[in-house]
């Protein structure tokens, strides 16, 4: 690699800087950027290993004008590599409120081996300022690695703590005394995907809702709160802190209501797994029921927060008798595979072992492949501490499966002890010599909160996304962690080598 990836992001104090050294002359840093006063200047010392891979390279300027009373403002700007000008005299857009990006053509020849020096003039005739926001600079056939590894360094910092105020709702633009104190907002989302949140909802279980949207450097938000009253308010926040997950959240009070679940996606027909999401939304109100959120990237996603059914984990199984030679055998009750259990009986005893005493509040019978006569219709749940005193939990009769391969779920109307052992008695099926099942699974009672929604990348449709709890604590070594960001930097094309991928070619194959 003859350079590598090279900014200087101004938009945090202290700058985020990589393969650049920077020197500031008569500018300041102001919240979410370098404010460039009259005769300003930022130099950038950056390294090139070998010039002779790079024909020619892109400049990127994110920068702009303030405002001068009602006109758009004048700070025109050269840009010197090497002391040789790219442009003289340069009016960057003003009068706005988004910076603006400024391409420049750079010249292979101009590049030298070793250090070489970029510099940002505010012209000395400026009579506005000129706000510097960020310098990217890639070779000409790598355009947008850099901004990609600026974006991926600042989504490390993922955590964001705001101070925030509200007033009602249509008050005067000109009327800052409206503005009252809030809540601080603290939140942090990541699924893994390296970019920062664009925009963010939530709702909480009270019936409150919020809606904002923020600036790309994250140092301000402005939207809208409705109040469980139903009183309207607008909303804005300023941004106070931020940090690396989980630096502070272990002594923090929000880190009571940090969500870690393992996802899935729906898609080509079954579930597939996906990246770990991490949500903490924190207003100072009640616990949040639903989160909307949209990525710099445009990626979007809706997690509808519910109580997680646990299923009780199954180590053995053992029945009074099984068809050992086509192996349909009790086992098989346990799989996810359509296989089934089949006994040459028409009653049956299937006898469960639990990995751990668990408090069963439901549990599914599923049908198997054929011959419906075979199904239970009367059995009893029993459950025991000890695998020899039994005490009955659920009975039931008459029942019936609409179809082949059917999962229904019986609850219990008491949810029962903790028990480590459980017995499904069948005293009748359907009229055959025969009984079968495919599986049998046991619900324990509510463990944390499981999410329900959908997610949807740039450019792509939405698929279907869902989560049930994650207990332990992740590893975030450095090792993992650069090597997350090195998958970050790397083009479009390579960074869609993930689940997004096959994902794209299954829905349509």
């Amino acid at each position: 690699m003859s350079m590598k990836p090279t900014f200087a992001d101004f938009s945090v104090d202290p700058n985020r800087l990589s393969n650049a050294e920077v020197t500031r002359h008569r500018c300041r840093f102001s919240g979410s950027h370098l404010a460039l006063d009259a005769g300003g200047s930022v130099t950038v010392d950056f390294e090139v290993e070998d010039p002779r891979d790079i024909p020619q390279a892109t400049l990127t300027v994110t920068a702009l004008v303030s405002k001068l009373g009602s006109s758009p403002g004048h700070a025109p700007i050269d840009v010197l590599l090497q002391g040789e000008a790219l442009a003289e005299g340069l009016t960057v857009p003003g009068g706005g409120d988004l910076p603006q990006d400024n391409v420049f053509a750079v010249p292979g020849r101009l590049l030298k081996q070793g250090t070489n020096t970029l510099e940002i003039r505010s012209s000395a005739e400026a009579r506005s300022m000129l706000w510097l926001y960020r310098i990217t600079l890639d070779p000409v056939y790598e355009r947008g690695r850099s901004e990609r590894a600026r974006a991926a360094e600042a989504a490390r910092d993922s955590v964001f703590a705001y101070r925030t105020e509200r007033r009602p709702a249509h008050s005067s633009p000109d009327s800052s005394t409206a503005w009252q104190a809030a809540p601080p907002l603290l939140f942090h989302i990541d699924r893994g995907e390296h970019s920062l949140p664009a925009q963010l909802g939530w709702r909480g279980e009270d019936g409150s809702e919020s809606a904002v949207s923020f600036q790309s450097s994250m140092s301000d938000f402005h939207g809208c709160h409705r109040a469980a009253d139903g009183t309207a308010y607008e909303y804005r926040g300023r941004l106070t802190g931020r940090w690396a997950y989980p630096e502070g959240l272990d002594e923090h009070p929000s880190a009571s209501v940090l969500h870690r679940f393992r996802t899935e996606e729906g898609w080509g027909g079954s579930w597939h797994g996906s990246h770990e999401l991490r949500l903490l939304v924190d207003d100072g109100g009640a616990p949040v029921e639903r989160v909307t959120w949209r990525d710099q990237r445009g990626n979007s996603g809706v997690a509808v927060l519910h109580a997680a059914p646990a299923d009780a984990e199954v180590t053995d199984v053992e029945a009074s008798d099984e068809f050992d030679d086509a192996g349909e055998v009790a086992d098989n009750l346990l799989d996810d595979a359509r296989t089934k259990w089949l006994a040459w009986d028409d009653t049956a005893l299937l006898d469960f072992t639990l990995a751990r005493p668990s408090a069963v509040a439901s549990y599914c019978l599923m049908s198997a492949n054929d011959c419906p006569d075979r199904d239970p219709r009367d059995w009893t749940l029993l459950g025991s501490r000890d695998g020899h005193a039994w005490t009955p939990l659920d009975s039931r009769t008459g029942e019936t499966f609409d179809g082949r391969f059917q999962t229904r779920e019986f609850r219990l109307g008491v949810p029962a002890a903790a028990y480590r052992h459980y017995r499904l008695d069948i005293t009748r099926n359907g009229g055959a010599a025969e009984t079968q099942l495919a599986r049998v699974r046991f619900v324990g009672a509510p463990a944390g909160q499981a999410f329900t929604g959908y997610y949807q990348r740039h450019n792509e449709g939405p698929v279907g996304y869902r989560g049930t709890p994650v207990a332990t604590v992740p590893d975030l070594s450095a090792p993992r962690l650069a090597a997350d960001l090195e998958a970050a930097v790397q083009s479009p094309t390579e960074t869609a080598r993930t689940p997004a991928a096959p994902t794209a070619r299954l829905r349509t194959g």
